[in-house]
């Protein structure tokens, strides 16, 4: 089978490599769909994330749905293998499990590859009526909405969602559905804006510098309930801190590459700021799953590129240089 490995910096390489062989528990899956996540490109381009480095030429991909081997069915792979027995599985939140391995992360080769071996229990089953592509595009629905649950909306709220890529775009169609009057939308490229308003976005404006806090105030009255960062920039959060009315919860979605976030600690403070940041998602493939089959959250309109394995370059390079939405490769 043909393994997409990353060897260093910008070095992705093709591998041709025996068919691996389930270990008890697991099922052998042919990956039909990865989604090339903001995380992947970080991956690429500087072979590290935080603290965490390449130290053997490992394979990304983590966004990604497949066929279970034998059969036809479709599943959706949840990335993340929780060890099921710490305090914090036990507690409910098998993101912060100590023992996690992560698809695409140094020690968990990722699907960026034709077959893999994965542990059942985390393969959800799709109804008929979704692709492949519908099921890769589960995972970042299942970040939003785990940055949606954080950030504790309700009917009525006003929110600002800070970067509208995908991940941006699915949390405005959940801020739409439960019920936000206001749903302001920042990006500097023209087409995200344009998806922005398609998906729900009451207002949306573009980015110079930090010129846009202005303009979100003027559409509320003290701010907004809700500010969530998706950007993984600083001037981002900087913004989110900024346009958050007093009480108000900010969350913070985005990979900043310096891994560093900064914001002027005494506007937080007087306005008693609730700060939220992100790790991953928990429980929310069930969820996911009735959102798109019901039609009341869209991920199909929001795949723009689509590339074989063997294209793996073009892919990265559109990713890289934020065309179109999202990009899917095709194993």
């Amino acid at each position: 089978m043909k393994v997409l490995r990353l060897h260093g910096i910008g070095d992705l390489q093709i591998h041709e490599e025996s068919l691996p062989e389930p270990a008890p528990g697991e099922v052998l899956l042919k990956v039909k769909a990865v989604g090339v996540c903001g995380s992947d490109v970080h991956w690429y381009h500087e072979a590290s994330i935080g603290a965490e480095k390449v130290k053997d030429p490992g394979v990304l991909g983590h966004e990604f749905s497949a066929v279970v081997s034998g059969s036809n069915k479709l599943v959706a792979v949840d990335p993340a293998i929780n060890c099921r027995a710490c305090e914090h599985c036990g507690g409910g939140n098998p993101n912060f499990c100590s023992e996690l391995r992560f698809a695409g992360n140094p020690g968990q080769d990722g699907a960026f590859r034709e077959f893999i071996n994965w542990p059942e229990y985390l393969c959800h089953e799709l109804p008929d009526t979704f692709t492949a592509e519908d099921g890769a595009m589960l995972e970042p629905l299942g970040v939003a909405l785990h940055s949606f649950d954080l950030g504790h909306g309700f009917p009525g709220m006003t929110v600002a969602v800070i970067g509208c890529g995908p991940i941006g775009l699915l949390v405005i169609q959940l801020a739409r559905l439960a019920g936000a009057v206001q749903i302001l939308a920042t990006d500097p490229l023209e087409h995200r804006l344009v998806a922005a308003r398609e998906m729900g976005a009451t207002q949306t404006i573009q980015t110079s510098g930090m010129g846009e806090i202005d303009e979100i105030m003027s559409h509320t009255r003290d701010g907004v309930d809700v500010a969530i960062e998706a950007a993984g920039d600083n001037n981002a959060v900087e913004v989110a801190i900024a346009v958050a009315r007093p009480g108000a919860r900010v969350v913070l979605i985005g990979i900043p590459s310096e891994d560093q976030t900064s914001f002027q600690s005494s506007v937080a403070r007087r306005n008693g700021l609730t700060i939220m940041l992100v790790r991953r998602m928990k429980h929310t493939y069930p969820r996911a799953i009735e959102l798109v089959e019901r039609g009341l959250i869209d991920v199909r309109s929001i795949v723009t590129h689509r590339f074989p394995l063997k294209r793996f370059s073009e892919a990265f390079d559109v990713a890289s240089r934020r065309e179109g939405l999202k990009v899917v490769i095709e194993p």
